[in-house]
C-alpha cells in the first residue's frame, strides 16, 4: 500500500508539471482537435462523399493516432528527470524503486483518457452519434489504455537512450509518423494500392482503429480487438525488459 501511495503521489507530480509546461497540454489537447477538423473538412468530401459520413470513419482513427503520439511524453518526461538528476534524488528517498517510473506511466494514462474523452466530446459537437451500445465507449477506452500502456514501454526505452528531451521528441515522432500514416486511420483499407494493403492490414494502429470504429459505430470488433491485444502483449514482452535493463544500466553509470 505504501508503494501504491508513492506511485500515485509521483503520478500527481507529473500531472502538476503541466502548469509549468502549458505547451504539452496544448499538444495533446488542441493539436488532435486541429487534426480532426482539418482532415474532416479538407478530405471528407473526397474520401467519404460528405463530412458527415467521414466523421464516423475518422473520429476513431484520430483518437487512436493521438493516443500513439501522446506516449512520446512518457519518454520525454523520463528523460527530463534523468538528465536533471531528479531520478537520482528519487533513488535516495525511502520509496519503492519502481514508483518513479510507474508514476510517470500512470500519469500518461490519465492524459490518454483525457485526450480520448476530449475528442469524443468534440466529435459529438460536430454531429457524431454512437451506432453501437454506449458501453462500447468504456470498452474502447479500456482497450486504448491497454495499448497505450504497451506503447509507453517503447517510449521509456527511447527516453532512457536519448541524449536530451529534444531528441526524445525527434526520435519518437519520426518513428511514429510512418506507423500512424501508413494505416487505415484516414482512408479505408480497400482504397489503398494492393502492394501496401497487407502491410496496412497488419499494422497495429489499423487494427486498433478498426476495433474502435466497431465499438463506436458498429461493425467487427472481436478480431481487430483481439489482434490489438496480441500486439500490445508482444510490445510489452519485448520492450518492457529492454527498457528496464537500459534504465538500470544508465542509473548504474550515474
Amino acid at each position: 500500500m505504501n508503494s501504491l501511495q508513492q506511485t500515485l503521489t509521483l503520478a500527481w507530480r507529473s500531472l502538476l508539471q503541466l502548469r509549468r509546461n502549458p505547451w504539452e497540454l496544448m499538444d495533446f489537447s488542441i493539436q488532435p482537435i486541429l487534426f480532426l477538423l482539418l482532415f474532416l473538412y479538407v478530405f471528407g468530401g473526397a474520401v467519404a462523399g460528405s463530412t458527415e459520413a467521414y466523421l464516423d470513419f475518422i473520429l476513431p482513427g484520430v483518437i487512436v493516432m493521438n493516443l500513439v503520439f501522446v506516449t512520446v511524453y512518457v519518454g520525454h518526461g523520463l528523460n527530463t528527470d534523468l538528465t536533471k538528476g531528479v531520478f537520482d534524488r528519487f533513488r535516495a528517498l525511502p520509496i519503492a524503486r519502481w514508483a518513479p517510473l510507474a508514476g510517470r506511466i500512470l500519469a500518461d494514462m490519465v492524459k490518454q483518457a483525457w485526450c480520448v474523452l476530449l475528442l469524443l466530446v468534440v466529435g459529438f459537437l460536430l454531429g457524431f452519434r454512437l451506432g453501437a451500445p454506449a458501453a462500447g465507449v468504456l470498452l474502447m477506452l479500456a482497450l486504448l489504455l491497454v495499448f497505450a500502456f504497451a506503447m509507453s514501454w517503447i517510449m521509456v526505452l527511447v527516453g532512457v537512450m536519448a541524449r536530451d528531451p529534444e531528441h526524445v521528441q525527434l526520435f519518437g515522432f519520426t518513428a511514429l509518423f510512418p506507423v500512424t500514416f501508413l494505416s487505415n486511420v484516414f482512408v479505408p483499407l480497400e482504397t489503398l494500392p494492393p502492394f501496401i494493403r497487407a502491410v496496412v492490414a497488419a499494422n497495429p494502429v489499423s487494427l486498433l482503429s478498426e476495433a474502435a470504429r466497431g465499438l463506436l459505430s458498429g461493425g467487427p470488433v472481436f478480431e481487430p480487438a483481439l489482434w490489438s491485444l496480441v500486439w500490445a502483449a508482444i510490445i510489452t514482452v519485448v520492450f518492457a525488459p529492454l527498457s528496464l535493463w537500459a534504465l538500470n544500466r544508465r542509473l548504474a553509470r550515474s
